[in-house]
C-alpha cells in the first residue's frame, strides 16, 4: 500500500513539474501552403496560438506544403505562416475538437525584399560580431551555417568573402564573390570587390577587366572609384581615369582625395576651368594641410 502511495505521489509531482498545456485537445487542422502559382511551398513554419491562453505549438509544411497539426482544442486559433523570402501571412480560425475542421489552403506572395526572422538576425549579430573580433574562421563558419539554412540569403556569400579577403586569401575570396554572381550577373558590388581581388593579387589587368563590366554609374563607393581611376591614370588612360574621379566627386562631394585626384585629371585633360572649380572646392573643406598648400599653388598656376 505505501509503495502505491509512493508511486502515486510520484507521478503527482512530476505533473505538477511539466508545463500546462491547456491549448491541447482532441481537435485535428490540416492544409495546404502554396506560392502564387499555386506551386507547394516546403519548409513553411506555421505557428498555432490558441487565443484564451495564448499559447501554442509550430509545424512546418512537408515537401508537398501539406500540414498536419493535432491536439487541436476547441475554440479561437491565431495561425501565422512564415518562410523567408515570402511575406508572413496571418488568420484566424474557430476550430472544432470533435467534428472535423475545413481543411485550410492559403498561398503565400513572394516577399520584394529579403525577409529576416528575429532567429536569423540573432546569428546575422553573431556572425558579424566574430568578423569584428577577427575571429574570421568562426564567422565563415557561422555564415555559411546561414546560407545553408536559407539558401535565398546568398548574399552573405559577400560577408564570406570578405573573410577571405581580409586574410588575403584573394582566390577564395573572389570564388566566394563569384557565387553572387551565379544567382544575379550584373550585381555591381560583387565585381567591384573581384576586381578588388585581383588588384591585391597584383593583376593589374585582370582587375581593371573586371572593374571594366560596371557601368560606373552603379559603383556607389568613392573610394573604390578613386582607386580604379587611379589604376587607369597608371595605365596611361587619363580619360578613363577622369570618369572615375567625377564619378566619386558626385557619391561624395566631400571626399577630398577624390576633389584632389579630379582636379589634376582636369589639368592632364587641359581644362583649366574645370580644374579652378575643384580645387576651389577642396580648400572649402581643407584650407590647412600640405596637400592643401599644393592646391594653392596648382591654382596659383591655373588663374595666370
Amino acid at each position: 500500500m505505501k509503495k502505491s502511495i509512493l508511486i502515486m505521489l510520484g507521478i503527482l509531482l512530476i505533473a505538477g513539474m511539466l508545463p500546462a498545456q491547456n491549448w491541447k485537445g482532441k481537435g485535428r487542422l490540416e492544409g495546404t501552403v502554396t506560392d502564387e502559382t499555386g506551386a507547394p511551398l516546403a519548409g513553411v513554419k506555421i505557428k498555432l496560438t490558441f487565443v484564451k491562453d495564448n499559447e501554442g505549438f509550430e509545424v512546418v509544411t512537408e515537401a508537398d506544403g501539406v500540414f498536419h497539426a493535432n491536439w487541436i482544442r476547441k475554440g479561437a486559433w491565431n495561425i501565422d505562416f512564415f518562410k523567408p523570402g515570402y511575406e508572413m501571412k496571418a488568420l484566424s480560425i474557430s476550430a472544432n475538437e470533435y467534428t472535423k475542421n475545413e481543411p485550410i489552403t492559403i498561398a503565400l506572395k513572394k516577399a520584394s525584399g529579403i525577409v529576416l526572422t528575429d532567429e536569423i538576425k540573432d546569428e546575422l549579430n553573431k556572425a558579424n560580431d566574430l568578423f569584428d573580433q577577427k575571429n574570421y574562421p568562426g564567422a565563415i563558419e557561422l555564415y555559411t551555417t546561414i546560407i545553408t539554412a536559407n539558401p535565398e540569403i546568398y548574399i552573405l556569400y559577400k560577408n564570406i568573402g570578405n573573410c577571405y579577403f581580409a586574410q588575403e586569401q584573394y582566390d577564395k575570396a573572389e570564388e566566394s564573390y563569384l557565387k553572387i554572381l551565379e544567382k544575379e550577373p550584373t550585381n555591381a558590388d560583387a565585381m567591384v570587390l573581384i576586381g578588388n581581388t585581383y588588384a591585391n593579387r597584383n593583376n593589374l589587368e585582370k582587375a581593371m577587366e573586371w572593374y571594366g563590366k560596371i557601368d560606373v554609374e552603379k559603383i556607389t563607393d568613392a573610394t573604390v572609384l578613386v582607386n580604379i581611376g587611379i589604376n587607369y591614370v597608371n595605365m596611361g588612360k587619363s580619360e578613363d581615369a577622369l570618369k572615375y574621379f567625377k564619378q566619386a566627386v558626385v557619391v561624395n562631394p566631400n571626399d577630398l582625395d577624390a576633389l584632389y585626384r579630379l582636379g589634376l585629371a582636369y589639368i592632364s585633360a587641359a581644362d583649366s576651368d574645370d580644374a579652378i572649380v575643384c580645387f576651389e572646392n577642396y580648400l572649402k573643406i581643407d584650407s590647412t594641410s600640405e596637400r592643401a598648400d599644393q592646391v594653392r599653388k596648382f591654382l596659383d598656376y591655373l588663374k595666370k
